[in-house]
């Protein structure tokens, strides 16, 4: 539902996105003369809706023939932070979480790295299947310092981890990290539904918050053929 006071591009982007969701790939979509009419709004503002979808990678434009839906990919920016529950929710997509396992333990040489704590220290650590509209598209093991231990009381099969660090007082506010590929072992092929040896993407990833402390030492194991990263290069 848009909320008021919503600029109007959003507005656009909206229900753009629920035709891309209700529609198949190649399909064409509203021109922006159409926007314009519908929506009451500048060439601009429809443009920037159009476009804000086409970088996503969601619609694709013809020149002289409109736009039109992509693929069916899950296609994420390179340069944009954003959790896995905002990103399937801005694409209107129903997030759900199969969670594996939740809890305490001692954490690994890497992960106290990561985290910047002493040998011997205990994680949280959870590890979920994460979901959108049904279909599992990764495998996500997250661990997180010892203070934040209350995200085990909430409902981590719906509840989104960065909401819940907000609510903690830590804003997830930049990440560093790797993206490497590798091919789905025995347990990775059952949990994502695909074949032993398909393709995977796994991101390695430390969240820092809005102090520059790290609060999330993250790998996710995307399956390859349902999302996609997109990097832009620019030549400076």
């Amino acid at each position: 539902m848009v909320r008021a006071g919503t600029p109007r591009y959003m507005v656009i982007e909206e229900h753009l996105r629920k035709l891309i969701g209700a529609g198949q790939p190649g399909d064409p979509l509203p021109s922006d003369s159409e926007l314009c009419e519908r929506f009451s709004v500048s060439r601009m503002t429809a443009r920037q809706a159009v476009m804000r979808l086409v970088n996503e990678g969601a619609i694709y434009r013809v020149p002289g023939s409109g736009s039109f839906i992509a693929d069916r990919h899950i296609h994420r920016g390179m340069n944009r932070l954003l959790s896995f529950t905002e990103d399937m929710r801005a694409r209107g997509r129903v997030v759900s979480s199969r969670v594996l396992s939740a809890g305490l333990r001692e954490g690994a040489p890497d992960e106290l790295r990561a985290l910047h704590l002493a040998p011997g220290d205990r994680v949280v650590a959870v590890t979920r299947v994460r979901l959108a509209d049904g279909v599992p598209l990764a495998l996500e093991r997250a661990v997180l310092p010892p203070s934040m231990a209350p995200i085990l009381e909430a409902d981590l099969a719906t509840t989104s981890l960065h909401e819940l660090s907000r609510e903690l007082g830590r804003e997830p506010t930049k990440a560093l990290g790797s993206l490497t590929a590798v091919t789905a072992s025995p347990l990775d092929a059952e949990l994502l539904e695909v074949k032993v040896g398909g393709g995977l993407l796994v991101e390695r990833r430390t969240i820092l918050d809005q102090q520059g402390a790290p609060m999330e030492y993250t790998e996710t194991s995307y399956v390859g053929d349902r999302y996609l990263f997109d990097v832009v290069l620019e030549r400076g």
